[in-house]
């Protein structure tokens, strides 16, 4: 790959998200999410193997069926409303599939099955890219239209991503299915707290990215790919070894690690909602 198209997939990426989120309008947010995909399917599929060419295959199409989904809820509202605004999102059944839609592109479950594969068959750099920067545009969409979409819709898909985040992570030594299992329960978290503070849970997402973004980087410096590689680097990188533990730790919300604090603040305030069952549910 020449500097020129690098230079142009990664102004594609930056430029498709900005757009997104600076967006006032659903045609907008979705040319920016279309830019986004596409300018990222050649990052994927730079390896030439047959497991990058399938996790490409899988990541273009779940995110159009996401995209045409999209169109459909920002469309029947259009026509019921006679408006094109994000705020404007007013039509009960409209609300419901852009909400899946939103959840799709993300990779939260029932919805999820896409997001292991697909980190599974691409680089470590590329899965980084994946489980932060392109969850940033869908959270800002879901975040805009947070108050019109229905709580127990936000809340059951929320405890569906904590249960099969947390079980599908135990079962796992390739480190990037562990990754994506942690990714999809992290956006459990966001998500049920997305229907009651949604500013707590931007605050989630930004803290989950600055914890996983250099867990990635040390596991490409160190070449690991399985848990079995990471017991063995204790000898050459005893450092670095530790710092990946902790960050781990962290991500997974261990008091009293930053990650904790995040999901402390979610659990007081769906207590403090009179949700106690929920506050329960998620620990």
């Amino acid at each position: 790959i020449t500097p020129a198209s690098v230079t142009i997939i990664f102004l594609g990426i930056t430029i498709g998200t900005i757009m997104t989120m600076s967006s006032s309008n659903w045609l907008m947010a979705w040319i920016g999410l279309e830019l986004n995909m596409l300018a990222i399917l050649p990052i994927i599929s730079k390896p030439k193997t047959t497991r990058a060419s399938e996790a490409t295959t899988k990541y273009f199409l779940t995110q159009a069926i996401a995209s045409a989904m999209m169109l459909l809820s920002s469309t029947m509202n259009a026509w019921q409303t006679g408006n094109w605004s994000i705020l404007e999102l007013k039509n009960k059944f409209s609300t419901t599939i852009m909400a899946l839609s939103l959840m799709m592109k993300m990779g939260a479950a029932p919805i999820h099955f896409w997001l292991p594969e697909v980190l599974q068959g691409t680089t470590l750099q590329t899965a980084l890219l994946i489980t932060t920067w392109q969850k940033i545009a869908p959270v800002t969409l879901m975040y805009m239209i947070s108050n019109n979409i229905q709580p127990t819709i936000l809340v059951s898909a929320g405890i569906l991503s904590m249960i099969i985040g947390g079980l599908g992570g135990i079962n796992q030594t390739q480190l990037r299915k562990m990754m994506a299992y942690s990714s999809i329960n992290n956006l459990g978290w966001t998500i049920t707290i997305m229907a009651f503070f949604p500013n707590m849970a931007l605050m989630n997402i930004f803290t989950y990215i600055i914890m996983t973004t250099p867990i990635f980087l040390m596991m490409t410096n160190m070449s690991t790919k399985t848990l079995q590689n990471l017991s063995t680097t204790w000898t050459t990188s005893m450092t670095m070894t530790l710092s990946i533990t902790l960050l781990m730790l962290s991500t997974s919300g261990l008091p009293p690690f930053t990650g904790f604090m995040p999901k402390m603040l979610i659990l007081n305030e769906l207590i403090s909602q009179k949700l106690t069952t929920l506050a329960t549910l998620a620990i």
